[in-house]
């Protein structure tokens, strides 16, 4: 016997929501799941009227449901935003290029701008070439410091006032745990922030609508509206070190279907002891980006594959590694030292 919709007790139900556990059909979970990030907007106040909001576009199923929900609540509900996509070309032949056909699909059926940057053109690498470099062992710490920097660089280009990004509850819950197992103070105090304030000059204000909508009903979500969105996984990711944590935290979900939320809220009532030592914010002394050393870790990254020495920026500080940032040549037996210690 087919189970009714919980909600309006007439339909067919065609799922169970991951989230509640109410069988729901399409058209009230379609409700359900709009309202949701509905009411996380207006909760958090994350935009105000007038503002001119990038959309953080990799053509993947977070981002993709993020466009279109972006688009559908600000026509329902008359936030007065000027919605616009920017997608980072990370330079991943095979993976990133095939992407970036579906968010040029997404800008002709949203009917919004797009605007891409590439790390060639930032920075003068691809990730298949860095990747040819360092390997595959420390690829994805290049790729997420090169992709922050990139999405602001864009935004500036594009003079918007904020980016929403479509990380979800999984990707936070992941977060929480990444930043305990490497004792990331600083980072465990913020990674549960829905929005960031301006951080300084060339920062752009981020924010998480879908903050609190599971991976599962995202899925689901895309899967029953027929969104056009990429589905392959990136080539040089299986190794990442988040991908142990989502396994974790998928094991701990099932037993307990609650863990991800339960994380998130851990976390963000989290309280650093009084009188533990945090970095202090500042500016790299290079490009003027955020940093809490003289030089932010892009510009490490980028000094040590520029020198031959990708993995400069990656792993314990080096004595030497102030010689070489401050552009002091090395003797010879410095270079076979500094070699020694990286490869």
């Amino acid at each position: 016997m087919p189970v009714l919709c919980s909600s309006c007790g007439d339909k067919r139900a065609v799922l169970k929501r991951p989230k509640t556990g109410h069988s729901l059909c399409k058209a009230c979970f379609f409700w359900a799941f709009e309202e949701e990030v509905h009411q996380t907007i207006v909760t958090a106040n994350l935009f105000k009227h007038g503002e001119i909001v990038g959309i953080a576009a990799s053509g993947g199923k977070d981002s993709t449901v993020l466009a279109h929900v972006m688009k559908l609540l600000n026509e329902r509900f008359n936030y007065g935003l000027e919605l616009m996509l920017l997608s980072v070309d990370e330079g991943i032949s095979g993976y990133r290029d095939d992407s970036l056909e579906t968010v040029k699909r997404n800008q002709e059926q949203y009917e919004l701008p797009l605007k891409i940057v590439s790390y060639e053109e930032l920075y003068g690498w691809t990730m298949d070439a860095i990747v040819k470099q360092v390997g595959r062992k420390n690829n994805c710490t290049f790729c997420g410091v090169f992709r922050r920097q990139a999405l602001d660089r864009g935004a500036l280009m594009l003079k918007v006032d904020k980016i929403c990004t479509g990380h979800n509850a999984d990707d936070i819950a992941e977060t929480v745990v990444m930043n305990v197992l490497r004792g990331d103070i600083a980072r465990l105090r913020r990674c549960t922030a829905i929005s960031t304030s301006s951080e300084g000059e060339g920062v752009v204000p981020r924010c998480k609508p879908l903050k609190y909508a599971y991976e599962k009903e995202i899925v689901l979500y895309a899967y029953f509206k027929k969104l056009d969105y990429f589905s392959t996984e990136c080539i040089y990711s299986p190794n990442a070190y988040r991908g142990h944590a989502r396994t974790f935290l998928k094991d701990l979900e099932s037993v307990r279907p609650s863990s991800i939320m339960d994380i998130i809220h851990s976390g963000e009532n989290l309280s650093v002891r009084d009188g533990v030592k945090m970095p202090v914010q500042g500016t790299c002394k290079r490009c003027g980006y955020i940093s809490s050393q003289s030089l932010c870790k892009s510009c490490v990254l980028l000094e040590g594959l520029n020198r031959g020495l990708p993995k400069l920026g990656i792993g314990k500080h080096h004595r030497l590694h102030d010689k070489i940032l401050n552009q002091q040549p090395l003797t010879e037996k410095e270079e076979r030292k500094l070699k020694a210690v990286h490869f």
